[in-house]
């Protein structure tokens, strides 16, 4: 089972109706979470009490005449509004996550739609039906013919995207150019070094992304932001430089999130045994100097890309200690020496070994003993999935 995103090609038409249901399934799911600590003292299960907050809201508040508007958008979003607060109350449960907090509007828009009986047939082309919404231009069209039940519709910037899971499985390749163990080195100055001396670079156009928006940030340094506490209304075109500065946020992400996933894709299909070293993020982020680079870089997105992709591409991903000197370490002779996080050089004091500290590190993680690896699983295992409704005898078509 795998998801896709793609972006829709909305009118305004389109895009305020967008915007109802998500601001209809933000107030559903804060409803849900008021009514349920006002009942968070009855002693029923809590299943229970989500269904009885399911039936106050269908046969009481709906009914009332200032909730009339709710009956003019879909009646699917409120019921998975109120699935997602259940979801979100087991992981509190089961401490994987505080309890949740309200739903705001600056945080993002996104609801979810789906069919209660069978599923949707999804043809191949550039529109995509959604059920209770409509037909919709794709900006990216449908490669293959596909069916899915559940559609969440979400909103990055001034962008809507729509995003389905298909119950399919990818076959894996039975050949790679590479199956010897490959080490993986990342660094701040250079993205990632192979041990066969393959380097990849940070694009150019994420950093000139990065300039413009440090050029936009300083020139607005001086608008009129606004204070809801102290009842200061922002100006139009503070309004206007949130939207802009949205915008450039949005598409900065979506450089690093493309290079991330063309890079992994890349490894992926070329090497079949990747090793990579097992990084403290959350150290490196404490050192002020390496934070901005580490973040740019996006070193565990990178790890996680790498980990997912692994039974779409028949690879094993191995972690090395996290204590494994691999910088310290001469690949030739083994003689282990302080190297400073200046030097870019490691010359060996026993051997004379000149090589480049990131592939130096880089063959030294290939040919570590197998005592100081582990095998990197995906976060989310098939086994481990919630398997979706099953499919109905016959498939209905929107």
């Amino acid at each position: 089972m795998y998801a896709l995103k793609l972006e829709l090609k909305v009118n305004n038409c389109e895009r305020t109706r967008m915007a109802r249901h998500a601001g209809y399934a933000r107030f559903c799911y804060n409803l849900a979470r008021t009514l349920y600590l006002g009942v968070m003292d009855i002693k029923v299960r809590r299943t229970r009490k989500i269904a009885l907050i399911k039936k106050t809201f269908t046969n009481f508040i709906k009914k009332e005449p200032e909730y009339q508007w709710t009956k003019t958008l879909s009646s699917r979003v409120d019921q998975n509004a109120f699935i997602a607060f259940n979801s979100a109350l087991e992981r509190f449960f089961k401490d994987r996550g505080g309890f949740s907090n309200f739903k705001r509007k600056k945080s993002g828009n996104s609801f979810t739609v789906d069919i209660s009986n069978g599923s949707v047939f999804l043809i191949a082309g550039n529109r995509i039906k959604i059920p209770t919404m409509g037909t919709f231009r794709l900006k990216e069209t449908i490669r293959y013919n596909c069916c899915s039940q559940t559609f969440t519709i979400s909103r990055t910037a001034d962008k809507w995207y729509v995003s389905f899971t298909i119950k399919a499985d990818k076959i894996p390749p039975l050949y790679h150019s590479v199956s010897a163990p490959t080490g993986r080195d990342l660094g701040v100055s250079t993205f990632a070094t192979l041990s066969d001396g393959t380097v990849y670079q940070l694009p150019y156009s994420l950093k000139t992304a990065k300039i413009k928006l440090r050029k936009l940030q300083y020139r607005n340094r001086n608008k009129q932001l606004g204070n809801r506490k102290l009842g200061i209304k922002s100006s139009k075109n503070t309004q206007k430089f949130y939207r802009k500065l949205t915008k450039k946020h949005a598409d900065i992400a979506q450089r690093q999130r493309h290079f991330l996933q063309k890079t992994t894709t890349e490894i992926s299909q070329q090497y079949a045994h990747i090793r990579i070293e097992d990084l403290n993020i959350c150290g490196m982020l404490a050192n002020h100097k390496l934070a901005a680079a580490v973040v740019d870089s996006g070193f565990y997105q990178f790890r996680r890309f790498l980990t997912y992709k692994s039974p779409f591409y028949g690879t094993i991903v191995e972690l090395v200690d996290r204590w494994y000197p691999s910088s310290k370490t001469c690949s030739r002779c083994s003689h282990l020496q302080p190297m400073p996080l200046q030097a870019r050089v490691f010359v060996c004091e026993a051997c004379g070994n000149n090589c480049n500290q990131d592939l130096n590190a880089a063959i030294n993680l290939a040919s570590v003993s197998n005592d100081r690896v582990r095998v990197r699983r995906p976060e989310l295992t098939p086994d481990q999935e919630k398997e979706p409704t099953p499919y109905a005898d016959t498939v209905r078509k929107f």
